[in-house]
């Protein structure tokens, strides 16, 4: 049944929690510091990736070729990773995903500094890398109700945003531009790999919670999937933002990661360091957000916030476009991490709290599966897109289009019926499907 919000809910109830509050719990704690030492390694190899692409071949088609051959398998092994992360030990899930990745980026570290590292390594490397992230996404998504009580989850998700751009887009970023510079790209390869390694010791040591997930072996996948399914299809908000996210992503995601490196470095001409810096400002901003989100409390009509922000958000990316300068990258950055990191907090809390932990897996592997469905498409399509209207045009028209497209989801029929419920002091009873 639906956890009751009273405690949350009354003036206080979430920010007299200290944004830390969740530390205090063992495995939480273990799996927060394996997902920091992981997250730094991530951040550095980022840079390592668009600087060792663009040095193999300097144009934005080929590191879009690298982003597909990423997403393309994360997005094929998602489903059966949220139906196993709600079948068996989510932890086990997470482990084997670590070990799988820091192998993968490890073998980028040997190629690179053999001098033998060529595009179709990357392209192979990157693809098993991406096929193992579709089945820690939706285990490490389901599993933090499992080691929190529910008056937490908003401060543990809080704290995610505060770690993981501080780690991912300010720390890694940073070190990884002056490893690069300094040492090469296969020592930022080296880096991400014994950081995985430390993020596995880590899930090493917390508790197995078999009792938790473990599935009838008489329920078949295919049924565990159609359950999944048919409770998203039953919640607009669900399906509604899932599909709004899939747009608007199609619409910016592949130019802002392929055209943002190339920006920097052939019109600014910037360094490694100078893209560090701008992924950096980005950390700074989603740092800062966190902090407050976590002093503040989550606000009570939920999915109205979460589409303006992420609206505003949106818009922000327009303002890579117009920038002439570093600095002025690194201010739109703040921009567009502080928003999307704000939507991002309310949005994992409400997702963790109305959906069934029996279902948290399956339906956090279709949220990520719908939303990045169409990445590999942005991104086969920025580069034919801005050698036909130019870099600038297509960051511009990514933010306008994509932030119409956010703001219309918002007014979907039944959209906001979730926080109108909430609102009324109503309590619905979530209950699963029959074919559970």
């Amino acid at each position: 049944m639906q956890p009751s919000y009273e405690g949350l809910d009354r003036p206080g109830g979430f920010s007299n929690v200290r944004l830390l509050a969740p530390l205090r719990h063992r495995d939480f704690r273990l799996l927060w510091s394996g997902m920091c030492a992981s997250l730094v390694g991530d951040g550095v190899f980022l840079v390592a990736m668009a600087w060792q692409v663009y040095a193999l071949s300097n144009s934005p088609s080929a590191l879009a070729v690298v982003g597909i051959a990423m997403t393309l398998p994360t997005i094929g092994s998602l489903l059966l990773g949220g139906v196993m992360s709600d079948r068996v030990d989510r932890r086990r899930v997470i482990l084997a995903s670590d070990l799988v990745r820091g192998g993968a980026v490890g073998a980028l570290a040997v190629l690179a500094f053999s001098g033998a590292l060529e595009m179709w390594h990357i392209v192979l490397l990157v693809a098993l890398y991406g096929g193992a992230t579709g089945f820690f996404a939706p285990a490490f998504d389901a599993i933090v109700p499992d080691l929190l009580p529910v008056d937490e989850l908003g401060q543990a998700n809080s704290l995610d945003q505060f770690v993981r751009p501080l780690a991912l887009r300010l720390a890694g970023p940073a070190l990884g531009g002056v490893l690069v510079s300094v040492a090469g790209a296969g020592s930022a390869f080296a880096f991400d790999a014994f950081s995985f390694l430390a993020s596995a010791v880590a899930v090493i040591a917390m508790r197995a919670r078999p009792g938790a997930t473990v599935r009838s072996e008489s329920v078949s996948v295919g049924a565990d999937l159609r359950a999944g399914f048919a409770y998203v299809r039953r919640h607009v908000w669900l399906w509604g933002t899932f599909v709004a996210a899939a747009i608007a992503y199609l619409c910016f995601m592949g130019p802002t990661e392929v055209l943002l490196p190339f920006v920097v470095k052939n019109t600014l001409h910037g360094s490694a360091a100078d893209l560090g810096l701008v992924l950096a400002a980005g950390g700074i901003g989603s740092v800062a957000c966190a902090v407050a989100m976590g002093q503040a409390g989550l606000p009570r009509r939920e999915i109205t916030f979460i589409y303006v922000v992420w609206t505003l958000a949106t818009v922000a990316v327009a303002g890579y476009g117009f920038a002439t300068a570093v600095w002025q990258l690194m201010l739109v950055s703040v921009a567009f991490n502080a928003l999307e990191t704000a939507g991002t907090i309310v949005w994992a809390t409400l997702k963790q709290r109305e959906v069934p932990t029996s279902l948290l897996g399956r339906v956090s592997s279709l949220d990520w599966l719908i939303s990045i469905g169409l990445l590999p498409v942005s991104l086969a399509l920025t580069g034919p897109v801005s050698a036909a209207i130019g870099v600038r045009s297509t960051l511009v028209w990514a933010g306008i289009v994509g932030a119409a497209v956010t703001l219309a989801a918002l007014y979907l029929p039944g959209m906001r019926d979730v926080e109108r419920r909430r609102g009324s002091g109503s309590a619905e009873i979530a209950s699963e499907p029959a074919a559970l």
